[in-house]
């Protein structure tokens, strides 16, 4: 079957469309958790049964390789609305709160409900993931769901438009198709949550959106995420792992290696290596610029940007370095010896362009992460445990991995989101439920406890008030100063379990004493 062409949605029906989503909503059909199951199972098989179709559509957007269209979005997105399927039953449970001895007869609950009608923009970087992924956790979690793809994407997008009005529910999910003008009448409205995935400056323009209406917002946006290099590492395996996350999807991933940071004495060695690994992904037989080898910019403007990034760096082009704005095409490029004002330093570079920074040392390496925004990923490749925790003890970023790029927000259990410019809020797998889930405080208490907490009524007296002050219990021992430096909760830790062992024998003791007595 042909893939269908991309029709934008008129912006005159876009209010009755969201109207339309909150009457769905209003009629409690979703409150059904067998026909949330059932719509995620649909979910599941109009992806699987039209595999081919969504890697053709990804081929023309992207010049997506088949293989990272399988690897990067087909399975990735099927597994994360299997994940919403299977717990569904759990995560929809109400959850009772660890017990308290003030309010535990109160039977306090926690309902888990639904948000309303939530609305998804998503990215053309991972066009499918970041769309049908978030919309099986809005699904799960009994929202009624307006999805805005991108228009960028134009074949991917009008797939996934023809086959969730096909085979979705109306009342529960719709797609909303066009540019700025249909996304600023989208936004013009209100919603109970967005999501939005993107770069920082529309970000802005979303969250003030938002706030005009007091909606809450999820932001997962990028930034130039750093890769801090020990001489200690598995040379071999760390240049194969950096490549590849840097040249999957020709570098648009926003959790993609954005610059290396080597000591300078290590930068030769470490060069070669990543150099020996082009090669072999890339024979003479198969050069990246060879169909379905290598991935394209999304569109001419973002190759003529990252060409322009590559024209003025001061650095020393190692390898590739080939552009062609009109194919959209970059090859794989690496470049050595980059300042920290150099242009690749400017912005996330977003493309196949990888510079590589020397410095003095690990402390100078963590100095100039630091300098700059927190990024969404951080990577370190190192065999030694104290490198790493050294690192990651004194950074700040949206997640941290050791040894591998790119794959951790795909990992089931993880959450993925950024801090400060890189985004607030998680999604994924039960991220996903939760961030569009209401938690809804409950109590049933029972008539018998105004026995205990009649003082609360007025006329009010010094009695009533020293019943009140005995609610006070359990607090901790009154500190007689701050801990030594460099104390850790692991010290603190075998105290604690000296000090319970001392008063559970104490206790035995005593009740033994008792029991003897009588």
């Amino acid at each position: 079957m042909s893939i269908p062409e991309l029709k934008y949605t008129p912006i005159e029906e876009i209010p009755k469309i969201r109207d339309e989503l909150r009457a769905g909503f209003a009629s409690g059909k979703l409150r059904s958790i067998p026909y949330r199951k059932y719509l995620l199972t649909k979910l599941i098989y109009l992806i699987k049964d039209n595999l081919s179709r969504f890697e053709e559509a990804m081929a023309i957007d992207l010049g997506r390789p088949t293989l990272e269209a399988r690897f990067l979005e087909l399975v990735p997105t099927i597994g994360e609305v299997a994940t919403q399927l299977k717990n569904i039953d759990k995560w929809t449970k109400p959850e009772k709160p660890p017990f308290s001895i003030n309010f535990g007869p109160m039977r306090p609950v926690i309902r888990k409900e639904p948000k309303g009608t939530v609305l998804i923009i998503a990215p053309f970087n991972y066009p499918m993931w970041l769309t049908l992924g978030p919309l099986a956790g809005a699904i799960a979690a009994g929202n009624t769901v307006l999805v805005k793809p991108s228009e960028s994407t134009k074949a991917t997008s009008a797939l996934m438009t023809e086959l969730l009005e096909q085979h979705l529910d109306k009342d529960v999910v719709r797609m909303v198709n066009g540019a700025v003008p249909e996304t600023t009448k989208i936004l013009e409205l209100q919603w109970d949550h967005i999501l939005y995935t993107g770069n920082s400056r529309v970000a802005k323009i979303v969250a003030t959106a938002a706030a005009k209406h007091l909606t809450p917002v999820t932001l997962e946006l990028g930034g130039k995420s750093p890769v801090i290099v020990d001489p200690n590492v598995d040379l071999k395996l760390a240049a194969k792992r950096l490549m590849w996350g840097k040249v999957v999807n020709a570098g648009q991933t926003c959790v993609a290696p954005d610059y290396i940071l080597v000591p300078k004495e290590f930068q030769d060695k470490f060069v070669q290596a990543l150099k020996d690994v082009y090669e072999e992904f890339y024979p003479p037989e198969k050069p990246p610029s060879s169909p379905g080898a290598f991935a394209r910019l999304i569109h001419q403007q973002a190759a003529a940007r990252v060409a322009g990034l590559l024209e003025k760096t001061q650095g020393k082009i190692v390898f590739g370095g080939e552009v062609d704005i009109e194919k959209r095409y970059i090859s794989p490029t690496v470049v050595r010896d980059v300042k920290g004002d150099d242009s690749l330093m400017s912005e996330e570079i977003f493309g196949p362009v990888l510079p590589v920074v020397p410095v003095d040392s690990i402390d100078d390496a963590i100095k100039f992460v630091n300098a700059r925004e927190h990024p969404l990923a951080l990577y370190v490749f190192s065999q030694d445990d104290k490198f790493k925790t050294k690192v990651f003890d004194n950074t700040q970023s949206g997640a941290a991995c050791v040894n591998e790029t790119v794959v951790h927000p795909g990992a089931e259990g993880l959450p993925f989101g950024g801090i400060g410019p890189s985004g607030y809020g998680y999604h994924t797998g039960k991220y996903s439920f939760d961030l569009f889930t209401h938690l809804r405080a409950s109590l049933d208490n029972p008539s018998w406890i105004d026995w205990i907490l009649s003082f609360r009524f007025p006329p009010y007296n010094e009695k009533k008030e020293a019943a009140a002050t005995r609610l006070l219990r359990g607090l901790p021992p009154r500190p007689s100063g701050p801990p030594p430096a460099g104390s850790s909760n692991k010290s603190w830790g075998k105290w604690y379990i000296l000090a319970l062992a001392v008063a559970v024998a104490g206790g035995l003791t005593a009740r033994l004493k008792i029991g003897f007595s009588q």
